[in-house]
């Protein structure tokens, strides 16, 4: 568990950090100078919602069209927002999208499956655009 007190005599290593709810990466700031071992989220939006049942939903609906399409096949994500929300109407499944990009970046994170775009594989944090999601 990381230190809640700043120890004086060490430094604190100024990497990058994945934040825990919306899975982008972010840089270290002076603000954070004695806390930056405790920060876990990039934004004071990101802080105040927690992780829901649609979130895991989402993330074992990647998962799930991954595996059934193959190796080197991709999905969209409107198709995982599509699969959780329902196809009825677009109003059923549109308000998933940024949930199910959210998703797919903490898979991302945790080394399950990549993000392309045109064919290559980009960072998630920078990524803007039509994305698609393939098993790493």
């Amino acid at each position: 568990m990381p230190d809640k007190i700043r120890k004086p005599e060490r430094e604190t290593p100024r990497k990058e950090k994945i934040c825990t709810r919306c899975g982008r990466s972010f840089a270290w700031r002076k603000k954070w100078e004695k806390d930056w071992d405790v920060i876990r989220y990039c934004s004071d939006a990101c802080r105040g919602e927690k992780a829901s049942a649609v979130d895991a939903e989402l993330e074992a609906a990647i998962l799930e069209l991954l595996a059934e399409r193959g190796r080197d096949k991709t999905i969209c994500p409107s198709e995982v927002a599509k699969l959780v929300g329902g196809r009825a109407t677009r109003h059923d499944w549109e308000s998933l999208m940024e949930p199910a990009r959210m998703a797919a970046r903490r898979l991302v994170a945790a080394g399950k499956i990549v993000i392309t775009q045109h064919g290559a594989v980009i960072d998630p944090s920078t990524a803007k655009g039509p994305i698609r999601l393939r098993l790493r």
